[in-house]
């Protein structure tokens, strides 16, 4: 009894930080269970449990009251994922709403998959999600905080394609959706937030020890080319990610490749 005690006591005692550069807030979980706008909301296709869920959850934009939709906000989970979209996405849903859901000490969720602990303290889903194409990196959980910062393209110089390629460029196409879905987990050229998986270009690029059928079924499944239960990275679907934005990001990366800092750059 002593030990569910403290348990119950650690999880009411987990707090999210806010800061927007203009105002600064902590939510503790009790705090924002107690809030006039918690809803109890039913998720289909939950991203981490991969069935529908329902959760405590309030709105997230309800958090972000003095956040301007031209911002850019970054989402940092404990487990060193690293979340990047723009606020925009979450003041002006267009159809997908963002929710802060909240585990309850009293009824805690279970655990999603094995090797990803413990989903909570806090976790952001959306409802409707396809209406604004929301991808699975946008559901960050084990969130303690979240930021108003400059894009990644204008705050880590290092991951930015040869500034002479013209605009439809495949490369900057790929650059798009190398933010969109690697910079949550991985680093490039030593820059970037996320701790969650190793950098895709020092000391070497995977295009270079990889042939591009084996690289993209890795894309694809991670599983199909090394089987490891305990392994976080997830595989990307056609759904998720089209052969299109695939072809791209594998020319980003080609492109990448050829473009590393001098040798005690990083």
């Amino acid at each position: 009894m002593v030990l569910m005690t403290g348990l119950a006591w650690h999880a009411s005692a987990a707090e999210l930080h806010v800061e927007t550069g203009r105002h600064s807030s902590t939510w503790t979980t009790e705090a924002l269970l107690h809030r006039p706008d918690v809803r109890r909301i039913t998720v289909p296709g939950d991203v981490a449990f991969h069935r529908t869920m329902q959760y405590r959850a309030v709105p997230l934009a309800a958090l972000l009251q003095d956040v301007r939709a031209d911002d850019h906000l970054q989402f940092t989970a404990s487990d060193g994922f690293v979340a990047e979209m723009p606020a925009a996405l979450v003041l002006q849903p267009n159809g997908s709403t963002a929710w802060l859901a909240i585990d309850d000490p009293a009824h805690p969720w279970p655990a999603p998959d094995a090797g990803h602990g413990s989903a909570g303290p806090f976790y952001v889903v959306w409802t409707e999600p396809r209406a604004a194409g929301i991808g699975p990196e946008q559901w960050p959980f084990q969130l303690a905080a979240i930021r108003v910062l400059p894009d990644p393209a204008a705050r880590f110089a290092a991951i930015q394609p040869a500034a002479e390629l013209p605009a439809d460029s495949p490369v900057r196409r790929g650059f798009a959706v190398f933010q969109r879905t690697c910079f949550a987990c991985h680093t490039l050229n030593g820059e970037g937030a996320a701790t969650l998986g190793p950098d895709l270009n020092l000391p070497h690029n995977p295009v270079e020890y990889l042939p591009a059928d084996l690289l993209r079924a890795y894309i694809r499944d991670p599983q199909s080319l090394r089987r490891w239960p305990q392994a976080r990275m997830p595989g990307f679907s056609r759904q998720v990610l089209p052969d299109t934005d695939l072809d791209a990001l594998l020319a980003y990366l080609r492109h990448m490749a050829d473009h590393r800092p001098p040798p005690g750059g990083h």
